[in-house]
């Protein structure tokens, strides 16, 4: 494939190789650190989606080198992830924003994620089993979650 017949919407494999690294950099800069913060130690399992990126070859060796338990995750199930709703809920009030340049959108992100009220993570982290449930009821398929 040509970068140019590829799908409206397919990454090129540059650009999703930038990606992955992008992913073991962030992973480097803030998972293990996070854990500790959280007084986690080594007794957490990492959740994540099938995205190409976290599924790259450089992010998976990252993750086993640094011998992170990652929890198996099907496919096509993003709204088991509570984060997908908190990545919803800030893109929402940046895009309330209207940031004109890459800087103003860093700086937008950053106070956005900061006002997003800890209540918020905890009722969702809470209502996981509702919505693991209402995946299973419907055998996979979409769920009003």
């Amino acid at each position: 494939w040509r970068e140019e017949n590829l799908p409206e919407g397919q990454p090129s494999l540059q650009q999703s190789t930038n990606q992955a690294c992008m992913v073991e950099d962030i992973l480097d800069e803030n998972l293990l650190q996070s854990a500790l913060d959280l007084r986690l130690g080594r007794r957490f399992i990492f959740q994540q989606d099938n995205d190409p990126k976290h599924t790259a070859r450089i992010s998976k060796e990252w993750l086993q080198d640094n011998s992170v338990n990652v929890l198996e995750w099907p496919s096509q199930s993003p709204e088991l992830n509570p984060i997908e709703h908190l990545w919803r809920d800030l893109k929402m009030a940046v895009h309330r924003r209207f940031p004109s340049n890459l800087m103003e959108l860093e700086r937008c992100c950053k106070e956005e994620w900061a006002k997003l009220a800890k209540d918020r993570c905890a009722k969702l982290v809470a209502s996981y089993s509702k919505r693991l449930e209402a995946v299973i009821a419907a055998k996979g398929a979409s769920t009003k979650y």
